[in-house]
């Protein structure tokens, strides 16, 4: 079995907004994996990215188009958070000098066995405990 890879919010919410068609492609591309069982994501990052669409899209979405798309989404496998990923977070912010909700993503990477962290945000080549950062726009 191939490890998993973890998708970040940021991937997710370019593979529905249309304002950037370079990047939207590309993201497409990883949410479809996802779709497949080979990239995880989290509650967090489900939690954002619904967020991004009804506060910071222009025009924003309505309710029930977020729904729609989460419904779609739903075959993703979802990582949840517990005080034991809340901890391992404060000790990737700790270790890392991470943000505590890029601690969260890294902790929740981690939880689902992941090899790689798909983010435009965090340090891509860095590795966060055994953990890879790849941004997949810098190819």
């Amino acid at each position: 079995m191939t490890a998993l890879d973890f998708l970040d919010t940021n991937i997710l919410v370019y593979a529905y907004d249309f304002s950037d068609p370079a990047k939207q492609p590309v993201a497409q591309e990883i949410v479809r994996k996802a779709l497949t069982g080979e990239v995880l994501l989290s509650a967090q990052v489900l939690a954002e990215f619904a967020a991004t669409l009804l506060h910071k899209l222009s025009p924003p979405a309505k309710p029930n188009e977020v729904n729609g798309i989460l419904d779609a989404l739903e075959p993703i496998r979802v990582i949840l958070p517990d005080a034991v990923l809340v901890r391992r977070a404060l000790q990737a912010h700790e270790e890392y000098g991470v943000h505590f909700y890029d601690g969260m993503i890294i902790a929740a990477a981690e939880r689902g066995g992941c090899s790689r962290i798909w983010s435009e945000d965090l340090n891509a080549g860095q590795a966060y405990f055994g953990i890879v950062v790849e941004n997949p726009f810098s190819k």
